[in-house]
């Protein structure tokens, strides 16, 4: 009875969903569920209640401000013809078909992502895809694809958290999450290739994706060794695209940058060197109390941005609020309600008693382990939130069946992070940053498909690494 009641809030949200209701009120439904659920039959206290809310407020607002803002952002970056001028150069650079698809797959959304997280990332890949020329039903999933370094996403708060839960070191976890992410960042692009590429182009496309993506994966890998979890994100896809540049240069394109690229550029480097050097200099200061911790927030420097791209059109800060005021609203509220989902899920004990009887399952439970993390990142959408589900009775199931808690919890980290480029809130995100609006079913389904496949390799994966 208690894991009847402890899965009905996932499942009433995924029948929600399938039934077509809007992801806010799938993400209302099931946590309005999982509060009554909790307090009746789990026995939450109204103490532990107000504990969580002072713990996880702090994230839940902050995942607001930074959805917001990269919506702003991308407006911006749109009305100042700033996207235009940059989608004209990488497509003078790297050409049009495959090669630009990958570079913005395994270079520019992953960087973008890793140093502002929570789907900004998407948020600046979009439409600098649409400039490239690909379509809004090439370019909507194309964004989403590029969020599968996600695990180093705002360089790497879910992970932290999934790290604390497991009591794992936090630079030893992110190396064996780069390990596990190979299939995904390979899967990814070959993904993106079908995607853009004509039947007769696809064997070479495949053959780049593979390479882009081992790129990718050499690039995180070597940069959790060598720098730490919490920046390999970044600097692993601005090594990869820095790889793509230097190829086609080496073929002969010229890689030259006029004044009013660099102008175009100027938004991202105060948006990226912002996040990443007041990181830097407050870990080198050994600071990480929150009032300062904040100063490196992605939210405080999309807004920065903002200003920053708008110095000499400031008559365009009205329109841009209102549109990203608009679009948030369809995206944030749902994002933050199933980040709270989860935490409720988790401090009741509903997450711990799922676990729980997967672990029963014996040795069939290791297979599983993805498949559980993915399910809360599809719900969440956000590794953070899916990891404070899971982690913790992932670890707790692991012990007990005597595997090996490291590469488990990564594959709970991995597929969470992998089912948020598939979550209704992100596919959501994408489609409205599109001026033609594709139709949301085709993609969710395409995205999905690629999750799914995903999923089952990291299963097998995880089986050969922890058994």
């Amino acid at each position: 009875m208690n894991l009847f009641l402890a899965l009905l809030p996932l499942v009433l949200v995924i029948g929600a969903l399938v039934a077509r209701q809007s992801t806010l009120r799938s993400a209302v439904l099931g946590l309005v569920a999982a509060l009554v659920i909790a307090i009746a039959w789990f026995g939450m206290s109204w103490r532990e209640g107000l504990s969580a809310a002072d713990n996880w407020w702090p994230l839940v607002l902050e995942v607001m401000l930074i959805v917001g803002g990269g919506i702003a952002f991308a407006e911006a970056g749109r009305r100042t013809g700033d996207q235009m001028e940059l989608s004209g150069w990488l497509r003078s650079r790297l050409g049009t078909g495959v090669a630009p698809a990958l570079a913005v797959v395994h270079g520019v959304t992953p960087m973008a992502e890793s140093l502002t997280g929570f789907g900004v990332g998407v948020a600046i890949a979009v439409p600098l895809l649409l400039g490239l020329g690909y379509a809004g039903r090439q370019a909507a999933p194309l964004g989403l694809l590029g969020l599968c370094a996600v695990p180093w996403g705002a360089m790497g708060p879910g992970t932290l958290i999934a790290a604390r839960l497991a009591e794992v070191g936090f630079d030893e976890f992110g190396v064996m999450c780069a390990i596990l992410s190979l299939p995904v960042f390979i899967g990814t692009g070959i993904a993106a290739v079908f995607i853009v590429a004509s039947p007769g182009e696809r064997a070479r496309g495949m053959a780049l994706a593979f390479a882009s993506g081992l790129l990718l994966w050499v690039g995180i890998w070597g940069s959790n060794i060598l720098f730490g979890t919490a920046t390999a994100g970044a600097l692993g896809a601005a090594f990869t695209l820095a790889i793509h540049l230097l190829v086609h240069r080496l073929r002969g394109m010229p890689m030259r940058a006029s004044a009013r690229v660099w102008r175009a550029l100027a938004p991202y480097g105060v948006l990226l060197g912002g996040v990443l050097l007041v990181k830097v200099a407050l870990r080198l200061a050994s600071i990480d109390s929150a009032p300062w911790s904040y100063l490196g927030s992605p939210a405080l420097w999309l807004a920065v941005a903002v200003l920053f791209t708008l110095r000499s059109t400031r008559h365009e800060l009205r329109p841009i609020f209102v549109h990203a005021t608009r679009t948030w609203a369809h995206v944030g509220p749902a994002t933050g309600l199933f980040i709270i989902l989860g935490v409720v899920m988790a401090v009741a004990g509903m997450s711990a008693q799922i676990a729980t009887a997967l672990a029963g399952l014996g040795g069939v439970y290791l297979f599983l382990v993805p498949v559980l993390g993915g399910a809360g990142g599809f719900l969440t959408g956000s590794n953070s939130g899916a990891n404070a589900m899971f982690a913790g009775p992932q670890a707790q199931a692991a012990n007990a069946l005597g595997a090996s808690v490291l590469p488990v919890v990564a594959a709970q980290n991995v597929s969470s992070s992998l089912l948020t480029l598939a979550s209704p809130s992100r596919i959501e995100l994408a489609v409205r940053l599109c001026p033609d609006q594709p139709d949301r079913q085709p993609i969710f389904r395409l995205v999905l498909t690629v999750c799914v496949a995903l999923v089952a390799v990291l299963s097998v994966v995880t089986v050969l690494l922890a058994g």
